[in-house]
């Protein structure tokens, strides 16, 4: 940098370099692009503009309130503490995970915007699935409830929604959508209210009627607030929270550094048993794509029992499909012997990348979470954020050195649940990770307060006085002390 400054200098007499210093505002900076002065070219590189991602503004109630009430909203939304409170937490507190659903919300919201408006319900419903799974397709939750709108087994029956250990109906985004939508629009017919509508897809029904029964018969969520059940409490304010944080991502400085894109597909039926290993290997397409768009499929194959079910390619390799689409089809007919090999507790399937198969350490039962590698990273940064080794992550990925690339996409492993899952379900239903009743082993994405609220309510202040921490950071693998 001094040395661009000196060659200005040899060129350009003071009066004039004063001059163009002050019109651009000081000493030059990276990238600055300055043309020809006396003919002589100084520089030519183009600007590059700076950007602080770690920024966080400050607000207040009353600017909260004032853009909330130039909300275009069909949902009710009168802003108290309780709203508020999560506000803070998800444009604050934790705020990678509301930038992991920005980062997610452009592959499915197309789709929910479309379900609801065809069953003529409020767009902003489409917020609800955030806080069900965090935009996770193939969340689970520890009592059972899996996709991004979390259907319990029987109810998902209900909505034509089955499982089995090769194909789970929930786990689809187009399927689990309509459901939801019904399922929802039921609930309205049923209690004439959005709100108390949310409340009962959380805690279910029965619950609602119990809590308007003993309320003396009111029928808003306000008025059956106190007899709701604790979680059911948190997870109607937390939707609002996240209808006014992603309208307002850009103010509260919730911007993306490397934007992802969801992946164009067709659908293409073959009408038989699929070897999913096969027909990536055939048409040259990322096995990981092909799990990413068909979550449904649990062990890269498709059985005989679901042979309708339509296959979710990317739609640069339509066309080549479909003009061969009798050759493949005889090429990845799944044999006997693959249905067996695939179904294997250790063969690779759609929780497992294909070099998981070489790894040292178990990934059986595990979740794999794709991580984009940010500027600053490191495998060593990584490892520790996500409770697990570098060893682990250059083996689940075929990595043979340490570097990585700003945007690359890491897999991980994780047997708990990660920050994209459900943020309210997450204090009810979420793994225990305690060793002992007096020991609680931190999780990557764990909080002071969701761990709060997974150990029934103990206070964060209790957790940190225990502990001896002087601030809310914390970190995977941590011990803490919680009686």
């Amino acid at each position: 940098m001094k040395s661009k400054y000196l060659t200005m200098k040899k060129f350009i007499p003071p009066f004039f370099l004063s001059l163009i210093l002050g019109l651009i505002g000081g000493p030059l900076v990276h990238g600055q692009e300055l043309f020809l002065v006396n003919n002589v070219s100084i520089e030519e590189e183009t600007i590059s503009p700076k950007y602080q991602f770690d920024y966080i503004p400050d607000f207040t109630y009353q600017q909260v309130a004032t853009r909330v009430g130039a909300m275009e909203t069909e949902m009710s939304f009168n802003l108290n503490e309780r709203i508020f409170s999560f506000i803070n937490y998800f444009a604050v507190r934790n705020r990678e995970y509301s930038r992991m659903v920005l980062e997610r919300k452009d592959i499915f919201f197309p789709l929910f915007e479309e379900t609801l408006a065809r069953h003529d319900m409020p767009d902003d419903i489409k917020f609800l699935a955030i806080i069900e799974s965090g935009l996770n397709p193939k969340a689970k939750s520890r009592v059972g409830a899996m996709g991004l709108w979390q259907f319990m087994p029987a109810t998902g029956r209900m909505y034509n929604l089955h499982a089995n250990s090769d194909i789970d109906d929930r786990m689809d985004p187009e399927m689990a959508t309509d459901a939801a939508a019904k399922y929802l629009k039921s609930l309205y017919r049923m209690f004439g209210d959005w709100e108390v509508a949310l409340a009962a897809y959380n805690c279910g029904p029965g619950n609602v009627r119990k809590a308007i029964r003993k309320s003396g018969g009111k029928k808003t969520f306000e008025g059956i607030y106190d007899h709701l059940p604790k979680e059911t409490r948190s997870y109607v304010p937390q939707f609002q929270a996240m209808m006014y944080v992603l309208r307002y991502a850009e103010e509260h400085n919730l911007v993306l550094e490397h934007p992802s894109y969801p992946i164009a597909y067709d659908k293409i039926l073959f009408n038989q048993e699929l070897d999913l290993e096969k027909f990536a290997k055939m048409t040259d397409i990322c096995i990981a794509d092909l799990e990413q768009l068909n979550p449904s499929i649990q062990n890269r194959l498709i059985p005989a029992s679901h042979q309708n079910l339509a296959l979710r390619i990317p739609k640069s390799k339509s066309d080549y499909v479909t003009e061969n689409l009798n050759e493949f089809s005889n090429a990845v007919k799944l044999t006997s012997d693959r249905y067996v090999a695939l179904r294997q507790p250790n063969s690779i399937n759609t929780n497992k990348p294909a070099v998981a198969a070489t790894t040292n350490v178990s990934t059986a039962n595990q979740e794999r979470i794709p991580y984009k590698v940010k500027s600053g990273d490191a495998l060593g940064k990584i490892a520790q954020k996500h409770g697990t080794t570098v060893d682990n992550i250059k083996s689940w990925n075929n990595l043979t050195s340490n570097t990585i690339k700003i945007g690359q996409t890491l897999y991980i492993f994780a047997s708990q649940k990660s920050p994209d899952q459900n943020i309210a379900q997450n204090t009810q239903r979420s793994p225990s990770s305690i060793e002992n009743p007096k020991v609680y082993i931190v999780q990557p994405g764990d909080s002071l307060w969701l761990i709060s609220k997974k150990l029934n309510g103990i206070h964060i202040d209790q957790i940190k006085k225990l502990n001896n921490l002087n601030s809310n950071q914390i970190k995977p693998g941590q011990k803490l002390i919680i009686g």
